[in-house]
């Protein structure tokens, strides 16, 4: 059983944050999304994985490797343009050499992982096994349409009417055959081979095909608001730790992670799920809040953040209140007035400087 993990893509609605990098290097929980994927296909004993990527790469081959350090074999696979999940596919065949495999999306979240439907797939002899999760908006997903005893009747990729509410979640188990039905498809309205076109097709020629209802939560992570509530739930299982040095007159409650080498000045009050990394600067006269991850080299003064991302190197001095906001590497908000609004939301890109 061999890997496909999708990193490619251009990741335009997730801007500024993706004009200067790979989305699926933008951390969830002070982790890079793509390793959420990476972890979920090795602890299902995946040995051999292959990583499409696209035009932007920054950073996936210096964080990934050759996969030694994850005691597994990655090779890179170009995808120049995202021409779609089953072009993706067909870019992949030297490397499938006709073995069933896991295709997962790198910038989706899936708690359960991917060993569920790997044991129904091997247990139930199937060509093929999707999972699904209901969506309040299945215009943004591919859709499968279930007749009264949830047998699969149809496929649609991004329905513009509402006609089910089940979702492909973005992880899939193939055999061999969904090569053949790659390649016979043709591209869709939006000019991609779809692979819920190819899994129709698959499904017209009386293929066995498994439905695996997702257990957990699952989230996809296409927009900014996406990527804040995936951060919130995987901040939900977060285990309290403290390797750096907390000055006394802080308060800290909650489920608190802080890295080695941080600070938290006196006069600071932190409320859990929190995590902040390695060599921060937390206070004084300072809040922050539940749903916060705060990134290694990142100092807040004199601010409250709250249900916020705040990446690697971004610094924070403004007297006011952020919430629900990403704020990307190295950005910088400084404030000159003394007066706390209600609040500000921001999606700041790297190295942006923001005056408020």
């Amino acid at each position: 059983m061999k890997g496909l993990l999708l990193a490619g893509g251009h990741g335009t609605r997730l801007r500024p944050l993706t004009f200067t990098g790979n989305k699926h290097m933008l951390p969830i929980a002070n982790k890079p999304m793509i390793l959420y994927g990476l972890e979920h296909l090795i602890k299902a004993g995946v040995k051999e994985i292959g990583i499409i990527l696209g035009p932007i790469k920054e950073g996936v081959v210096e964080l990934l490797g050759d996969g030694s350090k994850y005691g597994v074999k990655i090779k890179y696979i170009d995808q120049p343009e995202p021409r779609g999940l089953a072009h993706a596919v067909l870019v992949s065949e030297e490397f499938l050499a006709g073995e069933p495999f896991v295709m997962y999306l790198g910038d989706n979240m899936l708690k359960q992982g991917v060993k569920p439907m790997l044991k129904q797939f091997e247990e139930g002899t199937y060509d093929c096994v999707i999972g699904v999760s209901e969506v309040r908006d299945p215009s943004r997903y591919g859709v499968v349409v279930f007749d009264d005893k949830k047998n699969i009747k149809k496929l649609v990729e991004k329905p513009k009417q509402p006609i089910s509410k089940w979702a492909l979640i973005g992880v899939y188990v193939f055999n061999e055959k969904i090569l053949d039905a790659a390649k016979k498809i043709r591209p869709s309205w939006r000019g991609e081979l779809e692979i819920t076109d190819a899994i129709q097709l698959l499904l017209e020629n009386n293929c066995k095909i498994g439905v695996q209802f997702v257990r957990g939560w699952w989230k996809d992570t296409g927009k900014p608001e996406d990527l804040l509530e995936a951060n919130q739930l995987v901040l939900q299982d977060l285990k309290p730790a403290n390797k750096g040095v907390v000055e006394e007159g802080a308060t800290i409650t909650g489920n608190v992670s802080i890295g080695k080498e941080t600070v938290v000045r006196s006069r600071t009050t932190i409320r859990g799920p929190v995590i902040i990394g390695e060599h921060c600067e937390i206070g004084s006269n300072t809040y922050i809040g539940p749903y916060t991850s705060i990134g290694d080299h990142v100092t807040i003064r004199n601010s409250e953040v709250e249900n916020s991302i705040v990446m690697e190197g971004a610094y924070i001095d403004c007297g006011k209140r952020i919430t629900d906001s990403l704020i990307g590497r190295e950005a910088k908000i400084i404030g000159f007035e003394n007066n706390v609004p209600k609040g500000h939301k921001l999606v700041l890109g790297d190295m942006t400087y923001v005056s408020i």
